[in-house]
C-alpha cells in the first residue's frame, strides 16, 4: 500500500506563505478546486474527491491523529462518473461529511506542498513527503520536518487530525 509521511498546519493565509513556497519549489503551482465527500468507514477514512463533472478519486486512507509528521497509507481510484459513485456510496455508506477548499499545488521533489484554502475553516499547509517501498518514515519525517523549518511554520501551527475533523468542531 503506497505511504507517505503528512502534517498539516494552520496558517495566517495563503498569500503570506506563497512567496516562500515559490522559492523552494521545483514545479508549481496549479491551483485545484476539490470537493471532498466522506463516507462511513470502520477502518480509518473513505472519501470522493471531486474536481468536475467527469472526473474524481475514490481515495482510502489510514493515518493517526496527531500534531507532527505522520505516516499515512493509502489508496486511490480514478472514477469518470463521480455523481454516481457518491450517489452509490451515500445510499450505501452513508455520508459523513464534506469538505470544499481551493488548492495551490507545488512539488519539490518527492514532496507535495499543498496551500489550501478550505470553506469555512481557513487557510493552510499541507505536506505530502511520498515514500519508496520499504523506505524507513524517518528519512521522510526529516524531509517534513525541514521544510516546516525553512517554511517558518512553528509547531504551534501543527494540527491533529482531518479538515472533516476541525469543520465538526466550528
Amino acid at each position: 500500500m503506497p505511504r507517505n509521511i503528512e502534517i498539516k498546519a494552520r496558517i495566517s493565509s495563503v498569500a503570506a506563505l506563497l512567496p516562500k513556497v515559490r522559492l523552494i519549489a521545483n514545479q508549481g503551482p496549479w491551483d485545484i478546486r476539490q470537493d471532498d465527500t466522506y463516507f462511513a468507514c470502520a477502518r480509518g477514512r473513505l472519501k470522493l474527491r471531486t474536481g468536475s463533472e467527469t472526473t474524481g478519486e475514490l481515495i482510502y486512507y489510514r493515518r493517526d491523529n496527531q500534531r507532527s509528521p505522520t505516516q499515512s497509507f493509502y489508496l486511490r481510484s480514478p472514477t469518470s462518473i463521480p455523481e454516481t459513485l457518491r450517489d452509490l456510496l451515500t445510499q450505501a455508506l452513508g455520508q459523513v461529511g464534506r469538505v470544499q477548499k481551493l488548492r495551490t499545488l507545488f512539488l519539490r521533489g518527492r514532496t507535495r506542498i499543498h496551500l489550501d484554502e478550505v470553506a469555512g475553516l481557513g487557510d493552510f499547509l499541507e505536506l505530502e513527503v511520498v515514500l519508496a517501498d520499504r523506505e524507513l518514515p524517518a528519512r521522510g519525517l526529516d524531509e517534513a520536518n525541514d521544510l516546516l523549518r525553512r517554511l517558518g511554520v512553528d509547531s504551534s501551527q501543527l494540527i491533529e487530525g482531518s479538515y472533516l475533523d476541525l469543520l465538526a468542531t466550528t
